[in-house]
């Protein structure tokens, strides 16, 4: 049928339902490949057009005269038409051009490693396949999930209820002891400048858990002594920490 198709004049009535029944033929050859690149984040009949275009473009540059299949060529071409969209189109928050492109070879770099070392290649491997730095390959491995976002309340169940969780609800709780670690950056200056003695009560009491009684018995003073000390102190690093 290329054959025929070739040989037929442009203006040709019966060249151009020649190309149509070609083309309807392959359609298959199409939905095929546009369902290999399902999972990514993109609609299935957006992936499906875009083979199709693959496929057109194709069946109108093939020469049967050049010796080689039509699948062998139609089926890297319309995966190149699918790459290319997902690398200019289908991509969620921006991604250098440069690691886009690297993207797109990772699988076939990754597929011909797999069979050449009977394992799942690793990263440096990847690398040295491609010619690329090492920090581009995981650069763009990392890009793979810039291709769509979740909204942080969208609903993933399948029925749509509203009592399916949300992302929102897997991601943990504030941490409280921000204010203990914003605290501390205050105080800790207050502290390098307190009198030994204040800073030495403060430390026994606080941080070694001990008594009034047992630091005056550490101390040699009596226990209102160090109720006196702690008192004064702690009003003190008040006052210089939290002004008015």
């Amino acid at each position: 049928m290329f054959t025929e198709l070739a040989a037929l004049s442009p203006d040709d009535p019966q060249r151009q339902r020649l190309r149509e029944e070609i083309i309807a033929r392959c359609l298959p050859v199409a939905e095929h490949i546009a369902r290999k690149f399902t999972g990514r984040g993109e609609n299935f009949e957006d992936l499906l057009q875009v083979a199709r275009v693959g496929l057109v473009v194709a069946v109108d540059r093939f020469d049967p005269d050049f010796g080689s299949t039509f699948l062998g060529y139609a089926v890297p071409t319309v995966m190149g038409e699918v790459r290319r969209y997902f690398r200019d189109h289908a991509w969620a928050v921006r991604v250098p051009r440069r690691l886009k492109e690297i993207q797109g070879k990772l699988g076939p770099a990754s597929d011909a490693l797999t069979q050449r070392l009977g394992r799942v290649p690793r990263a440096r491997e990847i690398a040295a396949e491609l010619g690329v730095d090492l920090a581009e390959v995981t650069q763009a491995l990392v890009a793979r999930n810039a291709y769509q976002t979740s909204s942080l309340d969208g609903n993933d169940s399948d029925d749509g209820t509203s009592t399916a969780r949300t992302p929102l609800d897997t991601l943990g709780a504030e941490e409280p002891e921000f204010e203990v670690i914003e605290s501390y950056l205050a105080v800790a200056p207050l502290l390098d400048a307190l009198p030994d003695r204040e800073r030495r009560v403060l430390t026994m009491r606080f941080y070694g858990s001990m008594s009034q009684q047992e630091i005056a018995d550490q101390l040699g003073c009596s226990q209102m002594q160090v109720s006196r000390i702690l008192s004064k102190t702690l009003k003190t690093l008040r006052d210089q920490a939290l002004p008015d």
